[in-house]
């Protein structure tokens, strides 16, 4: 397979990827009459802790406890991360809720960069916040908002733990003993909110599809995609989970938007692609510094 070919098919896969999250999103979505977000929350990282530790069977000795540490500090934020921004989806739409949550990894690109030009993209992602609640306040709830602002902390929160863990433990090692601390901290709630709704094989099976959909086959396809791809596209592709959370919000769950939520939501990708490309720069720049180089814009993140 050429090199081009090899990269189209590693992009095809990111949008696979992308789709499945957004699906089990719309799955999730569905099942919150019957299990509440807390709920699905906790069959969510159940499910995706018992796949995660069958495949990679961590080591449990040998480990230091500053190790042990990051591994539950991560476990806290992915319970964090999963459940404000499943809260949030309770009283916002899928692409609203996805675009204010991309804020946190974008706020975290743009204040360890360098240069003029963070302030650009700073600039736009503010213009198309702006733009999301210009585009329909009334149908923005308050505590939705600050919900998936919550969840946008948690994913920048996320991507140094992620980091730190990567370089603690070996292979999925860090991330199975995690998402066994997560799902552990959401089963209380879970069991409060759900129920005897657990009981149903049917809404256990529902919360195992959402599991696969959101995480197993997303990472397991991420993972191939960026052996064939540059750093660099594969994250402006990532860029792009608003736009496909849009897109299946309004064909799996009916859920429309105003052509000013559209240009927020836009105006973020923007930003988002903007701080990626500008990254990517300066990490080229450092690596092959020129007599006439000018000073990169930007900084690769964790």
């Amino acid at each position: 397979m050429s090199a081009r070919g090899g990269q189209g098919s590693a992009a095809a896969l990111v949008f696979v990827g992308l789709a499945c999250q957004e699906v089990g999103a719309s799955f999730a979505v569905m099942l919150f009459p019957q299990t509440g977000p807390l709920g699905i929350v906790m069959l969510r990282l159940v499910f995706s802790a018992l796949l995660l530790l069958a495949i990679a069977r961590p080591r449990l000795r040998g480990h230091t406890g500053s190790a042990w540490r990051s591994v539950v500090v991560f476990g806290v934020v992915l319970a964090s991360m999963n459940g404000l921004f499943y809260l949030a989806l309770e009283r916002l739409p899928l692409g609203v809720t996805v675009t204010i949550e991309v804020l946190g990894p974008l706020t975290l690109s743009i204040l360890t960069a360098t240069g003029a030009a963070r302030w650009l993209w700073a600039g736009l992602a503010l213009t198309g916040v702006i733009a999301l609640g210009a585009g329909g306040w009334d149908r923005l709830d308050a505590l939705g908002v600050l919900f998936a602002l919550g969840a946008a902390v948690s994913w920048a929160l996320y991507i140094l733990s992620s980091a730190r863990v990567g370089r603690q433990f070996p292979r999925l090692d860090g991330l199975a003993l995690a998402m066994a601390v997560g799902a552990s901290l959401a089963l209380p709630f879970g069991l409060w909110q759900a129920g005897p709704m657990l009981l149903r094989v049917d809404i256990l099976a529902l919360g195992a599809a959402v599991a696969l959909l959101s995480s197993t086959i997303p990472y397991a396809l991420e993972l191939v995609a960026l052996r064939r791809l540059p750093a660099s596209a594969f994250a402006i592709m990532m860029s792009l989970g608003p736009a496909t959370a849009s897109i299946a919000g309004f064909l799996l769950l009916g859920q429309r938007l105003s052509w000013l939520e559209v240009a927020g939501i836009a105006l973020v990708i923007a930003a988002s692609i903007g701080a990626v490309l500008a990254a990517a720069r300066r990490s080229a720049g450092a690596r092959h510094p020129g007599p006439d180089a000018e000073e990169p814009l930007s900084e690769p993140v964790g």
